[in-house]
């Protein structure tokens, strides 16, 4: 049993980054799916498959980026809001990241969004993780 799917969801992630692999799979739900588009639209990763066809939950395989030299696209992948202690933010308090170089992901009213999109719907949320 996993008390934190999402810190598990980095974890696999960094892990595979640092012992070179190309894909990683990672258990599926809604949430990681939401998280896999977002990296994938911010450039972080290469690609991503939703499998839900293999087993009961269904898994995502992602495709991690790397540049010529083998160094990964994601620096740092940070969970900010754990089950013990939850970070909320209001608009006016969106976090960022590297001043803008790297990316906060929210969960808001809206959905999961990256913390430019929360500044522009001016809408504030959980802070999942920093991403750079």
């Amino acid at each position: 049993m996993i008390t934190d799917p999402i810190a598990d969801f980095l974890t696999r992630i960094r892990n595979a980054q640092m012992a070179g692999h190309k894909v990683v799979d990672i258990p599926s739900s809604n949430l990681k799916k939401k998280i896999t588009e977002i990296l994938f639209d911010q450039g972080y990763i290469a690609n991503y498959k939703f499998d839900d066809n293999t087993n009961y939950q269904g898994v995502i395989k992602i495709a991690l980026k790397y540049d010529k030299f083998k160094i990964p696209a994601i620096k740092k992948l940070t969970r900010i809001s754990k089950p013990g202690l939850r970070k909320y933010v209001n608009n006016e308090s969106v976090p960022r990241v590297i001043n803008g170089l790297g990316i906060a992901i929210l969960s808001t009213s809206k959905g999961v969004i990256t913390d430019k999109k929360a500044r522009e719907l001016k809408i504030g949320g959980e802070v999942l993780c920093h991403v750079y």
